[in-house]
């Protein structure tokens, strides 16, 4: 059994911190937790809220090679572990046409590395080195792949007919988000351990506002969140993600705004929203109460 590669919570704290994530004690134990057990962390919640930036930056705490799959509906094997290049093995077939060779000496020349087409699945395990597997939006496949990556999760091994079974060296760091839009099997959900993450409350959004953009004032950085999370809470088609905080401040950093009033928030909404629908909803219906300090 390998040694852990986190010390404990709290380097586990730390490291994402330095590496741009700032985490709270039960993000930073779930985490620590899968790396100690080398279980695979599943991690559910509203699109934007830092689930694939979690995995990535776990992979850059842990000096380790990011390998992403990007699930969509109709995303099978082929697409996410391995498949053969058809066209190159019909041009060797045809260089091979004058010689006289066995199906089995045919076979041998056209199922061999050079032909072999790696996906992400068999890059994370065939990879020598430290690797964190991202499995991004698990929750728009179907269950037959679930089955196929829980076959995978669980040895960790790879079996290739034409050349063999092959093994990880090293277990990856597993991350595996979801937006909810089903429910996933039980099986894959006991193989994980499990994460929720939700939007941050507003003196959370507010640290990662002023370390992601530093040169953002504090008082700006706090009406902007406390607005963000008003939006939040209107029924919106999409509400505002934390990355699209980030871009608020940025742009308002942009025009010079120092302060937010209801006049500069209706003029940028178009960067926090994304939906025309919602920008007249939270346009009609917005109020910014001006601070003491304004008057």
């Amino acid at each position: 059994m390998t040694a852990s590669r986190f010390d404990s919570v709290e380097d586990v704290a730390k490291r994402l911190a330095n590496a741009g994530y700032l985490t709270d004690e039960s993000i930073a134990t779930v985490v620590f937790l899968a790396e100690k057990l080398g279980k695979p962390l599943l991690v559910e919640g509203p699109a934007g809220t830092g689930k694939t930036e979690l995995a990535k930056s776990v992979a850059t705490a842990l000096e380790a090679k990011l390998i992403r799959l990007q699930c969509y509906e109709g995303v099978d094997e082929a697409k996410s572990l391995y498949e053969w290049n058809y066209k190159k093995q019909l041009l060797r077939i045809q260089a091979e046409h004058d010689r006289e060779m066995t199906w089995e000496e045919v076979e041998t020349n056209i199922f061999g590395e050079d032909f072999l087409l790696e996906r992400p699945l068999l890059a994370a395990i065939r990879n020598e080195g430290s690797t964190t597997l991202l499995i991004d939006e698990i929750d728009k496949v179907d269950f037959e792949f679930e089955g196929l990556l829980l076959e995978i999760l669980s040895d960790f091994q790879v079996s290739i007919p034409e050349m063999g079974t092959v093994v990880a060296r090293q277990i990856p760091f597993v991350v595996l988000t979801s937006n909810n839009s089903r429910e996933l099997s039980e099986a894959l959900k006991r193989r994980c351990l499990y994460l929720y993450l939700d939007y941050p409350d507003v003196e959370r959004e507010k640290e990662i506002v002023l370390a992601r953009v530093p040169e953002v004032p504090e008082m700006l950085a706090d009406q902007l969140v406390r607005v963000v999370r008003s939006i939040r809470q209107m029924e919106l088609k999409k509400a505002p993600s934390i990355a699209e905080t980030l871009d608020w401040a940025r742009t308002l950093l942009h025009l010079g705004i120092t302060t937010l009033d209801e006049e500069a928030a209706r003029r940028t909404l178009t960067v926090l929203l994304k939906f025309q629908t919602d920008v007249e909803k939270v346009s009609s219906h917005l109020k910014i109460q001006p601070r003491p300090s304004d008057n």
